[in-house]
């Protein structure tokens, strides 16, 4: 065999082995589309504003927890009921961002794992020595388990008051209450103090269509909340979508009772609201999902998820506010909400992600 036919077969297999290196590494954009500027408006005027927005509202509860446990009575626990509402709506905000630090820390099971495991809270408040930064507490704090501690241990209001005024381990419950709101304010303060230091720039500034770029990250990262979080989550399995049986215990809010549908709506909004790029607390929009599909010349994408949207919500609208109480009285009712909310998946995890050449990077465990 010559030299010059053995330098030919290596300089063919030299380039593709560098060809195959560079496709895994970076997939050439398929269009002009302004990516950059795309990111930037989510970062700049709905993600940071919106962690904003909710750091805020939860100094406002930690406040108020505070407050409460050192005085316990009707106004204070009234006051610390509201402002635990108000942050958890903000919540629905800002729970789908799972990127950055966020995912670091795995922000949101330490903020709204549900159902709580109340034995675990309970042998925490008894015990102590508990450690909340521990994987397996996570489902005993965050807003659900103060949802518990606010109204799940007792009946009434005056018996409430009195577990935390006079009860045998009322200094008890009023520590666990204080660490699970300074764990929760510490943990949304160092997210938040990521985005607004070098990660903004580098998440703006990661434009390539790789698999590690800030917007394949993000449109994964708002499918997987919208199909899990929200779609499952919220009414799928409290249905018994993936059971046997329905399992109304497992609502968010179910201790409050009454809530429920509210933030399947406030979440359901702050999807519908990041999709068209509308700006947090404001009617302005910039450059998102539903602008790059205008891009692309995929009206008909955009029209689908819009309109699939609103059924969604005209489904939810139709249950009762306690969700809970509707998985009991009438499910069919929780099922076609869901299937509701299902038929978006199919077009952001399909036809979205096929038009912007994104793939999917994460497991889908029980099927489309």
């Amino acid at each position: 065999m010559s030299k010059k036919f053995l330098s030919i077969v290596f300089l063919s297999v030299l380039i593709n082995a560098c060809s195959n290196d560079r496709s895994e590494e970076s997939i050439s954009l398929v269009d002009n589309f302004d990516r950059g500027s795309m990111l930037t408006n989510l970062s700049d005027n709905i993600i940071i504003p919106s962690y904003e927005g909710f750091a805020a509202k939860m100094t406002l509860m930690k406040n108020a927890g505070q407050t409460f446990t050192t005085s316990p009575n009707q106004n204070t626990l009234d006051e610390f009921r509201s402002s635990w509402l108000e942050a958890y709506k903000i919540w629905q905000r800002v729970e789908m961002f799972n990127i950055g630090k966020a995912e670091e820390l795995q922000y949101s099971y330490y903020m709204n794992v549900y159902p709580l495991n109340v034995s675990d809270v309970e042998n925490n408040i008894v015990n102590g020595g508990y450690n909340l930064n521990n994987v397996n507490n996570q489902d005993a704090q965050g807003f659900p388990a103060l949802d518990y501690l606010l109204y799940g241990i007792s009946d009434n209001d005056s018996d409430l008051i009195d577990m935390y005024l006079t009860g045998a381990d009322a200094s008890k419950y009023s520590n666990y209450v204080n660490a699970i709101l300074n764990q929760m304010n510490s943990l949304t303060q160092e997210v938040l103090t990521h985005w607004k230091s070098s990660f903004r720039s580098n998440f703006i500034n990661s434009k390539s269509n790789t698999a590690t770029s800030s917007l394949n990250k993000l449109v994964n990262d708002f499918i997987f909340y919208y199909e899990k979080g929200l779609r499952a989550n919220k009414i799928g399995i409290p249905a018994g979508i993936f059971s046997t049986n329905p399992l109304p215990n497992k609502v968010e809010a179910f201790y409050r009772k009454d809530i429920s549908k509210e933030l399947v709506l406030d979440a359901l909004q702050a999807v519908e609201d990041f999709f068209n790029g509308k700006h947090f607390n404001g009617n302005s929009t910039g450059e998102s999902f539903k602008s790059y599909l205008l891009y692309l010349d995929r009206n008909d994408i955009y029209i689908s998820t819009r309109d699939q949207f609103n059924a969604a919500r005209i489904e939810i609208n139709n249950l009762t506010n306690n969700l809970s109480e509707q998985v009991i009285t009438d499910n069919s009712k929780m099922t076609r909400a869901y299937d509701e909310l299902q038929k978006a998946v199919v077009l952001l995890k399909v036809d979205m992600l096929q038009a912007f050449s994104i793939n999917i990077d994460y497991v889908d465990a029980d099927g489309d």
